[in-house]
């Protein structure tokens, strides 16, 4: 296999070619390594890549396997991480110039887990400055760009996991999800993107925004290799207060569902309509005519406090965000600037120097408006009242469970914008997460999976939801549109377009070679 052949495969492949012994997984891992010292430069989706590090677990995997030891499904399968998670060896920035050089001196809970399956782990991908935008402009180290169109954005916050899998810098890649930063992203850029029930995956060793909101979760390229890392991330950990004390969901069986008879699927009228693009519509409307010849049966839910969603939200995260991010203060954690022009500055004038030099506008913004909404007078007016949208959104999707078994809206109500076309316009950012932000708010699941193209032949993503811990109903109706849209298709959109646009330039590399 050419170099170019490998990076194409799905993870499911690589692990079964791995164990056949069609190539190893250095072999595999080098395949990807040079693949981003090609492309990176141009979609900037890696801060950070390790190639030592990655073939030495790579030489480890082979050495196992040639022994004859009995190694994890994964083992030898190369894995990207965000830049919120703490890495040994490797630095973790959040994509901040706050913690720009950090190395952490322990790994996260998630990352412990690759490294006991054996993954082979490239590097550490670009993000919104601790995770805050719609987009990864908002990083202190430059935006990544969508692999579908350069001139556009891959989502966020976790756009650089979004672009390196799509661009097939990488076959699984990790994410979190605040508000929608796994599932946009992969809307945006033709992938699939799953937020576990909120605990099903620890936090532990990642860097906080906002507590009630976090969640980490998987990023691939098919419902069935986002089950396969999700079954390696999940599970409870003794040192995430917040996780869940139960079995890992049985996603990967689930993914091989293809029949949904018997199945009842809501379609929530609260999001679609109004404000969304025409293509992301004609999609979603193709996918749910799919769903029902796949023996499911349609059923339209409204969900009324999903339209009060976005202003509990963007309080909720503020909030918490300007609580967590404190501990930045030059004293602690964190960059630490004297002012200009002071010889003896009190401790107070260097954490505002510090703040002011290592946090982005954006978190700047968002901090301002936590303090605000949780300062004495207003506390009760608005962090209050959101709490308690929170909570009528939650019973929402309890009312709505009642009647079905998953949820579906279209991911985003656009595709992938300009670079550019949306930083002086916070609001008009914010409202890409429309569909997003109340999965979040409740803890419940939600997977995105692309459904093809809109007008301007970018990806449209639809979105599932399901009650919290079913996962596995998320990974089951995934799989099965996902095989029947395959089929219509001739096979996965995503494996097309890269023919067509970035695997040329590795191509190009190899002929030389």
């Amino acid at each position: 296999m050419t170099k170019t052949e490998l990076c194409l495969l799905s993870a499911a492949q690589m692990a079964n070619g791995l164990v056949a012994g069609d190539f190893t997984s250095v072999e595999l891992t080098q395949a990807h390594l040079d693949r981003i010292a090609d492309l990176n430069p141009a979609l900037n989706a890696y801060l950070y890549v390790d190639d030592a590090g990655a073939l030495a677990t790579a030489r480890e995997v082979d050495e196992a396997r040639a022994a004859g030891q009995d190694l994890p499904r994964l083992a030898g399968v190369p894995v990207a991480v965000k830049d919120i998670a703490c890495t040994v060896g490797m630095p973790t920035t959040a994509g901040s110039k706050m913690l720009e050089g950090w190395m952490p001196p322990y790994d996260a809970t998630i990352v412990a887990k690759l490294k006991s399956a054996k993954m082979p782990i490239l590097g550490k991908t670009n993000m919104d400055e601790f995770a805050m935008g719609s987009s990864t402009e908002h990083s202190a180290f430059g935006p990544t760009r969508n692999p579908w169109d350069l001139d556009r954005i891959p989502g966020g916050s976790g756009g650089g996991s979004s672009a390196a899998v799509g661009a097939y810098l990488a076959p699984l890649a990790i994410g979190s999800d605040t508000g929608g930063s796994i599932r946009q992203p992969a809307a945006v850029t033709g992938t699939v993107g799953t937020k576990p029930t909120y605990g099903g995956v620890s936090r532990y060793g990642v860097i906080a925004l906002a507590s009630s909101l976090d969640q980490i979760g998987p990023c691939a390229r098919s419902v069935t290799d986002t089950a396969l890392l999700h079954e390696v991330l999940g599970g409870h950990d003794e040192m995430d207060s917040t996780s869940l004390d139960a079995p890992v969901p049985a996603v990967v069986e689930a993914s091989s569902t293809r029949d949904l008879t018997g199945m009842k699927i809501g379609v929530v009228k609260e999001i679609s309509g109004e404000g969304f693009q025409p293509g992301v519509l004609a999609r979603f409307e193709e996918a749910r005519a799919k769903l029902v010849e796949l023996g499911a049966e349609i059923v339209e839910v409204s969900c009324p406090h999903f339209t009060s969603a976005m202003a509990a939200y963007y309080l909720v995260l503020p909030s918490e965000a300007s609580s967590n991010l404190a501990r930045y203060d030059a004293m602690r954690y964190g960059l630490r600037v004297g002012p200009d022009g002071v010889e003896s500055p009190s401790a107070e004038q260097v954490m505002a120097a510090s703040r002011a030099a290592g946090f982005g506008d954006e978190v700047k913004r968002r901090i301002i408006l936590g303090t605000y909404a949780l300062s004495s007078g207003y506390y009760d007016a608005y962090y209050g009242q959101a709490q308690k949208v929170r909570t009528l959104i939650a019973c929402d999707f309890e009312a709505a469970f009642e009647q079905v078994d998953v949820l579906i809206s279209p991911t985003t109500p656009t595709t992938a914008f300009k670079l550019g076309e949306k930083l002086d316009d916070p609001l008009a950012m914010y409202l890409g997460d429309l569909a997003t932000i109340p999965a979040n708010l409740a803890g419940v699941p939600g997977m995105s999976i692309p459904v093809g193209v809109a007008e301007d032949n970018l990806p449209v993503g639809l979105q599932f939801l399901a009650p919290a811990t079913q996962d596995q109903r998320l990974y089951a109706v995934g799989a099965a549109l996902e095989a029947a849209l395959t089929e219509q298709w001739g096979g996965p959109m995503l494996d097309q377009a890269a023919h067509l646009c970035l695997a040329q330039p590795f191509d190009k590399q190899e002929a030389g070679a």
